[in-house]
């Protein structure tokens, strides 16, 4: 069974994700044309991924078994997602999120990711803001929030009873125009089957073709394996080595 390294920085819990993007190692821009990223699914976190990466100049495949990437269960989130904004001025934060988030997981995430999550929600909201999520709003224009989860602050950003599928067609059309660009090549009907690894690094994926069962290679695969759209961590495994990306019967 393959394990892979969430790498994770070192340092305390409230620092180590500053720590690591002050001292990270960059890309120039003209390389990164030259790396192909693999995302496997195309849900809410894999849309928004694969839309970011080809907006920041990688070459992106996108696999999905659904026949859309609208058809995703990420439209089951109905009831809205949170947000450390503290709009309402009732003492939210950061660590507050944090902390909640921890609980209601019932103590079983990964406390780091959980930070980093935290970390970045006040962005996530902005950017589906920017792409055109109907968010719900006060008579005054401003985003609406609401407590939700048994939380006792006000943090949940919301469109109605509808909060995932706005949500995904956001990110979805982020991805369809990317596609057109050509900075994302998207397979439909492609399942899953197993991990291609070299020295215990992701380098590559095997895939069937729900349709036909065609066998398809591509020799030169550089993969990352991240399940958020947040780009700034070091769980972005990236290695130069031949891969085999197929699809088997």
């Amino acid at each position: 069974m393959n394990t892979f390294n969430s790498k994770i920085p070192a340092g305390a819990l409230h620092e180590k994700w500053d720590n690591y993007k002050a001292n990270a190692k960059l890309v120039n821009p003209n390389n990164k044309r030259k790396f192909k990223i693999i995302v496997v699914g195309t849900g809410l976190a894999g849309a928004s991924a694969a839309a970011t990466l080809a907006e920041l100049g990688y070459q992106v495949d996108a696999f999905t078994f659904h026949d859309s990437p609208r058809r995703a269960h990420s439209i089951a989130a109905q009831g809205g997602i949170n947000a450390a904004k503290n709009y309402q001025g009732d003492g939210d934060s950061i660590n507050r999120l944090f902390q909640d988030t921890i609980k209601g997981g019932d103590f079983r995430s990964r406390e780091a990711n959980v930070h980093r999550l935290a970390q970045v929600s006040v962005d996530i909201i902005d950017q589906m803001v920017a792409q055109g999520v109907p968010f719900a709003r006060e008579y005054g224009g401003l985003l609406d929030n609401r407590s939700f989860g048994g939380a006792q602050v006000s943090r949940t950003f919301y469109a109605r009873g509808q909060t995932g599928q706005q949500l995904l067609i956001g990110a979805y059309q982020q991805m369809a125009r990317q596609v057109g660009l050509g900075g994302v090549r998207l397979f439909n009907r492609t399942e899953l089957i197993d991990t291609v690894t070299i020295d215990g690094r992701c380098a590559g994926i095997v895939v069937r073709d729900l349709l036909t069962g065609e066998i398809q290679s591509h020799v030169w695969v550089v993969c990352v394996c991240s399940t958020a759209p947040n780009l700034l961590t070091p769980s972005l495994l990236t290695v130069d080595v031949p891969a085999l990306l197929c699809a088997t019967c």
